[in-house]
């Protein structure tokens, strides 16, 4: 197939491309930035610069992917914020632009979006069929974003939201997560009663994939490892794999102080299950999160524990 990606030159694009390219399939990265591949499977096309007419180059694409967004991981000013939000909708509606030029429409068109729509909660369990409760700055953001994803389906297009819960790998939250304990500074964040749910990158692509391949999925789809935890069960695993301690907390004001609103991140959180990926077959390579930390801190990619 013919697999379009916008965001394929970040952390989860970069897999995703690698392994949709062992797979067989023809990848068309979308990015600002100019950019040549020696991969005759790989190809790089510019967008959302002036002047730049990527459906020139999309005819026959089959899927189109959606990652495109600004990091969430930097302090949340109200500049950082606007340009959060304006970056993903932005992203948005320019695929619905190059899709309404294209003579043949993808069949598929998969859209990033995150289990933060469902707002926190320390006590509910929250499933695709829940409905999104959140009144916080996350949740307004996922909501805003899945908005424009759904006008895909004007063009008759079997169109997935996929809901990321927080992605593990040797990028992104985890080696931010990981640094305490490299130093013998780890310990429970907050009140550690806050669930994670997160997901091991590998499961994220073949999710993906899978999401492609079986033609009875559709709407939100939460990537999640069936077995969330709670913060200090999270920063106790991490400790146990790295043979390191779990003593120093790290109070939520001092958080608060620290971060910002974007303390929300770790201080709040909320217990997400893939009900849909399980109810559709999908199996996950890393269920737990132990063996999902030991294959990403102990490989030798991980500059963690060098």
């Amino acid at each position: 197939m013919k697999i379009a990606i916008a965001g394929g030159s970040g952390f989860v694009g970069q897999h995703l491309a690698d392994y949709l390219i062992e797979k067989g399939h023809d990848i068309y990265v979308l990015s600002r930035k100019e950019r040549k591949s020696s991969n005759p499977k790989l190809h790089y096309i510019q967008w959302m610069n002036n002047g730049s007419t990527p459906e020139k180059y999309l005819e026959g694409i089959n899927v189109v992917i959606n990652l495109a967004g600004k990091s969430i991981n930097d302090r949340w000013t109200e500049e950082a914020k606007q340009q959060i939000v304006q970056s993903r909708v932005k992203s948005t509606r320019e695929l619905i632009r190059i899709i309404d030029f294209l003579d043949q429409k993808p069949s598929i068109v998969i859209n990033a979006s995150a289990v933060g729509i469902y707002g926190t909660s320390r006590t509910e369990t929250f499933t695709e069929k829940s409905t999104p409760q959140g009144n916080d700055f996350l949740a307004s953001t996922v909501e805003a974003w899945e908005y424009e994803a759904s006008q895909f389906k004007d063009f008759s297009i079997r169109t997935i939201l996929l809901r990321f819960g927080i992605i593990l790998g040797e990028q992104g939250a985890l080696p931010k997560m990981v640094l305490p304990y490299k130093y013998f500074a780890g310990g429970t964040v907050g009140s550690g009663e806050q669930w994670v749910s997160w997901i091991h990158v590998d499961d994220v692509v073949r999710l993906i994939e899978f999401a492609i391949e079986q033609p009875t999925i559709a709407g939100p789809v939460n990537a999640a490892s069936p077995n969330p935890v709670q913060m200090k069960t999270f920063g106790q695993t991490i400790a146990k794999v790295l043979g390191r301690p779990h003593w120093i907390p790290a109070p939520s004001f001092a958080l608060k102080g620290l971060l910002g609103e974007m303390s929300l991140l770790v201080l709040e959180g909320q217990k997400v299950l893939p009900k849909q990926a399980l109810i559709s077959g999908f199996t996950f390579s890393f269920p737990h999160l132990e063996e999902a930390l030991v294959s990403i801190l102990r490989s030798s990619k991980q500059p963690v524990l060098k």
